[in-house]
C-alpha cells in the first residue's frame, strides 16, 4: 500500500512539474513545483475532511473513517514533501563561483 501512495505522490509531482514547463518552457523552478503540490494536497485534505464530515451525518462511519485515514495519510504526505530540501537558484550560482 505504501509503493501505491508514493506512486501517486510522484505521479503528482511530474503532473505539476509538467504544468510549470508548459508555462515556463526555460525556467524550471523546482521550489514552485514543491509549493504548487503542497497547495493541491492541502486541497485535497480539506476535500477529504469535507467528505469524512458528510458521511459521518449520513450515519456512514466506516465511510467517515475511511475518507478521515486518507485525509491523515496526505497530511503525512505534505511532512514529507516539505522535508524535501530543494536547493534555491540563487544557492547554486553562488556554489558555482566559489568553485
Amino acid at each position: 500500500m505504501t509503493q501505491l501512495h508514493d506512486l501517486r505522490l510522484r505521479l503528482l509531482v511530474q503532473q505539476e512539474t509538467e504544468r510549470i514547463l508548459d508555462s515556463q518552457p526555460d525556467e524550471l523552478d523546482l521550489s514552485v513545483v514543491q509549493a504548487r503540490c503542497l497547495c493541491w494536497l492541502a486541497l485535497l485534505i480539506e476535500a477529504h475532511e469535507e467528505q469524512a464530515c458528510d458521511a459521518e451525518r449520513r450515519g456512514d462511519t466506516e465511510q467517515a473513517m475511511g475518507w478521515f485515514a486518507d485525509s491523515m495519510r496526505l497530511r503525512d504526505v505534505i511532512n514529507v514533501v516539505t522535508s524535501i530540501e530543494i536547493p534555491l537558484p540563487a544557492a547554486d550560482e553562488s556554489d558555482e563561483t566559489a568553485t
